[in-house]
C-alpha cells in the first residue's frame, strides 16, 4: 500500500486546539533529566518518533525511564553515563545526535551514533570541530562529514567558540560539553537562536549567564556536573501550532491554540503573519521559571507578501516551509533570504518546497539561500507532492491544499509522525472532509 494522503479544499471549520508538546524541549528534558541527580518528572512529553528515540538513547546510557502515560519519570545518573552496548540509533533526529555528542564528549568511553538515511546525509563536522577543540575525539564516519558519528570522550577544556552559522543545536552541543570542561566555555552567536538549553540548565542550577550574543558556562572540570532534578511541564510546540495559524490565515477562518510555547526566540512567525495582514491576539499565561506559554488566537483575511530575512531567520527556521505556503497564497511578492541552512535539514527544504509549489501551480523562483514567490488567490493543485519523508514538508503542503482548486496528494504522509503523530486527525477536526482516500493506496 502506498503511503499517501490526498487533501482537498473544504471550508475551514477552525476552532480551538491544543497541539502536542514541544519537540525541542522534549528532547532536552529527556537528556538533562538523565544527567541529573535523582528523579525528574516530565509531563506533556511529545511521543513522536524523534523524541522516543532520545528516550531510548538515554536509557541505553544508563538512565532509568518509566512511562506512566500522563507523565514520564527519569532517574538520572548523576553526571556519568554508562557505555552503551552497540550503536546508539537516533533515527531521524538531528537534535538527538548533535546534543548527545556534546554530553558524550565528556564521558570516559567511545560511542558510535547513527540514524536513518536522512540523518546520515546531514553535516556533523559543525559539532565535531568545537568538540575536538575541547579535547574529545569526534569522527563523522559517513560520506562528506556525515553520520555515523564516533565520539571518544576525554578531559575537556573550556573554549571560546564563535559559531560560524546561527545554530541552536551546535550552541547546545558545545554548552553541554562545557558542563564537563575545566574553566569557562563561551559560545558567541552570530544571531540569537533558540535558548531552551540555556533556560533549562539555569533551572537545574548550572552557572550559566548570557551577555548579548555571548553564552557563558562554568564547567565542573574533573568533578561531575551536578544538576538538580526537574518537573518539566512541556508546552505545546509552536512549530506544530504554526500550521494551524497559517491555515487560518490563508482560509480566512479563526483558530485558537491553547497552552502553546511562547519563547520569544521561537515566535517570529507571529510577526511575519501580522506583516502579511493577519489578525493575531496573544494572551500569555502567568510566567514559569523557565519557559513562557499562553494562548494564540489567529483570524485570517486577505494576506499580502513580505520579506523574511536576516535576524528573523534563526527564530523561524522550522516555519519557513509554511511561510512559503502563505506567500504563495498572498497578494504580491514574498521573498525568503539568508536561509541557506534550510538545505541541510531533513531534506533540502529550499529545493523541495520550491518544487512542490511549482507542481501545485505557484509562481516560484528558487535561490541559493531561499526563494521568491509571486502569490495568487488560489493554486491549481492537481499534483502529487514528494516530501522526501520530511515531516514539515508533508504538513505544509497539506495546508496549501486547503486553498487549491484541485486536490493535492502528499507522498510519504506518515512522516508527520516524526514531530506530530496526530496531525491527520487534527486536520480532519479543523477542516472536516479535507482528507480523502487516495485511489492509488486502496
Amino acid at each position: 500500500m502506498s503511503d499517501r494522503k490526498t487533501v482537498q479544499s473544504v471550508a475551514m471549520k477552525g476552532g480551538e486546539l491544543r497541539v502536542p508538546g514541544d519537540k525541542s524541549i522534549s528532547h532536552r528534558a529527556a537528556m538533562l533529566s538523565a544527567l541529573a541527580n535523582g528523579q525528574s518528572r516530565i509531563s506533556g512529553f511529545l511521543r513522536c518518533e524523534d523524541c522516543l528515540n532520545t528516550l531510548s538513547a538515554v536509557g541505553q546510557l544508563g538512565a532509568r525511564v518509566e512511562d506512566l502515560g500522563d507523565e514520564i519519570l527519569v532517574d538520572g545518573i548523576a553526571g556519568r553515563f554508562v557505555q552503551p552496548e552497540g550503536l546508539l540509533d537516533v533515527g531521524n533526529s538531528g537534535t538527538s545526535i548533535r546534543l548527545l555528542a556534546g554530553l558524550l564528549a565528556g564521558q570516559p568511553f567511545e560511542t558510535i551514533m547513527t540514524g536513518d538515511a536522512s540523518l546520515c546525509s546531514r553535516p556533523m563536522e559543525r559539532v565535531a570541530v568545537p568538540l575536538r577543540l575541547m579535547g574529545a575525539e569526534v569522527v563523522p564516519e559517513g560520506e562528506r562529514g556525515c553520520a555515523p558519528l564516533r565520539v571518544r570522550g576525554g578531559e575537556l577544556e573550556g573554549i571560546d567558540y564563535r559559531l560560524p552559522v546561527a545554530s541552536a543545536q551546535v550552541k547546545s552541543c558545545v554548552l553541554l560539553a562545557g558542563l564537563y570542561a575545566r574553566g569557562t566555555t563561551r559560545v558567541i552567536e552570530p544571531r540569537k537562536t533558540r535558548d531552551h538549553t540555556e533556560r533549562m540548565l539555569q533551572a537545574m542550577g548550572v552557572d550559566l549567564g548570557v551577555d548579548g550574543l555571548d553564552v557563558i558556562l562554568q564547567g565542573a572540570g574533573p568533578d561531575l556536573p551536578q544538576l538538580r532534578t526537574g518537573e518539566w511541564s512541556i508546552p505545546g510546540d509552536f512549530s506544530s501550532a504554526a500550521f494551524w495559524m497559517t491555515a487560518a490565515a490563508i482560509t480566512g477562518s479563526e483558530v485558537v491554540l491553547t497552552h502553546v510555547g511562547l519563547n520569544p526566540r521561537r515566535t517570529a512567525l507571529l510577526d511575519v503573519l501580522r506583516r502579511m495582514g493577519c489578525d493575531i491576539e496573544v494572551t500569555e499565561a502567568p510566567s514559569t521559571e523557565w519557559e513562557p506559554t499562553g494562548t494564540v488566537r489567529v483570524r485570517g483575511g486577505q494576506l499580502h507578501g513580505t520579506v523574511v530575512a536576516g535576524d528573523e531567520i534563526p527564530n523561524l527556521i522550522d516555519e519557513l516551509p509554511i511561510v512559503a505556503v502563505a506567500g504563495a497564497l498572498s497578494e504580491g511578492e514574498t521573498v525568503i533570504a539568508d536561509a541557506a541552512e534550510l538545505r541541510v535539514k531533513e531534506s533540502d527544504r529550499i529545493s523541495v518546497v520550491a518544487e512542490g509549489l511549482r507542481r501545485c501551480g505557484a509562481d516560484v523562483e528558487e535561490r541559493p539561500d531561499g526563494m521568491r514567490i509571486v502569490g495568487q488567490p488560489a493554486v491549481a493543485g492537481n499534483a502529487v507532492v514528494p516530501t522526501f519523508r520530511d515531516h514539515r514538508i508533508a504538513m505544509a503542503f497539506s495546508v496549501l491544499a486547503l486553498k487549491a482548486v484541485a486536490p493535492v496528494t502528499i507522498e510519504d504522509a506518515s512522516c508527520t509522525g516524526t514531530s506530530y503523530p496526530g496531525f491527520w486527525v487534527d486536520l480532519e477536526q479543523m477542516a472536516p472532509g479535507a482528507v480523502s482516500s487516495c485511489a492509488v493506496c486502496d
